[in-house]
């Protein structure tokens, strides 16, 4: 399957992940050519060619580019592919946050697959668009096959910041990978808080999947506490089939990170999704 349309398919499959909802605070999916709100100088399209500055439409509306200016991944230095010689996309996710109580907008960019590595490369960049658009950062956040914003998208942990929410995942006939990223922005950078990894499956007898939620948490902290649950569900299918099927059961898995002031970062209380993390990669 060619890698456009494997990730077509994915964003299908991965539907129910993602936050498309009407309204100032949705993801949205604008057209590049398309002017920001409010301003008729600046166009999407202006925004994305800071990140790859030779991206232009074809005749189909289709945006192609070379490659993107040289960024770090969210993970560290040692994370993450090279980018592909040439990118192409038809959008690219836009979501309006709050950083240090000034307004900033980002756009996720995937750009398709690294030749050097088995995650795709995506790119989330932070623009400061109050007067000239400028580009504050930009980081590479695949971490697998396909990247998006997750619903809710961001989560507000006080009155001037938002955390992003982003996934990445690849699934095959009978199972879905995902890894879910909780990133900040701090001094007009992104900076990773932590990684969830969850792991569906959908066989003859049965069906285990793994809901991520999240919950703000107001704990007199700079930055609220953010409380994330997964609820790990098996489900049998009622199907006669070859292998004895598992007992039926849901139990959650809950982790809350709370702002460390000596550390300034956010701390885990419990490594309770790190233990889930290692129980699913032995089900790989």
């Amino acid at each position: 399957m060619k890698p456009t349309l494997l990730r077509f398919v994915l964003a299908l499959m991965l539907l129910p992940f993602l936050w498309t909802a009407a309204g100032a605070q949705a993801v949205g999916f604008p057209e590049l050519g398309s002017a920001l709100p409010g301003r008729k100088d600046v166009t999407y399209l202006d925004l994305a060619r800071m990140v790859i500055p030779d991206l232009a439409a074809d005749k189909d509306g289709f945006y192609k580019g070379g490659l993107p200016i040289e960024m770090r991944h969210i993970e560290g230095p040692d994370s993450g592919g090279s980018p592909p010689e040439t990118s192409g996309f038809s959008n690219a996710a836009v979501l309006a946050i709050k950083a240090s109580g000034k307004d900033r907008l980002t756009m996720l960019f995937d750009l398709g697959d690294s030749p050097d590595s088995a995650e795709g490369y995506a790119v989330l960049a932070l623009y400061d668009i109050a007067a000239k658009p400028k580009l504050l950062d930009a980081v590479n956040v695949a971490l697998d096959r396909g990247t998006y914003f997750r619903e809710p998208g961001k989560l507000s942990v006080g009155a001037n910041d938002d955390v992003l929410v982003t996934m990445s995942a690849h699934f095959n006939s009978s199972q879905n990978y995902v890894i879910t990223p909780l990133i900040m922005v701090r001094d007009e950078k992104f900076e990773l808080i932590d990684m969830i990894y969850t792991f569906d499956e959908n066989l003859c007898a049965f069906s285990r999947k793994q809901d991520v939620a999240f919950e703000i948490v107001a704990d007199g902290q700079p930055y609220a506490a953010i409380k994330v649950t997964v609820t790990d569900a098996t489900v049998l299918s009622g199907e006669s089939c070859d292998d004895e099927p598992p007992r039926p059961e849901s139990h959650a898995i809950s982790v809350a990170y709370r702002w460390d002031k000596k550390t300034s970062r956010y701390a885990k209380d419990s490594d309770a999704l790190d233990k889930l993390a290692g129980e699913n990669a032995k089900r790989f």
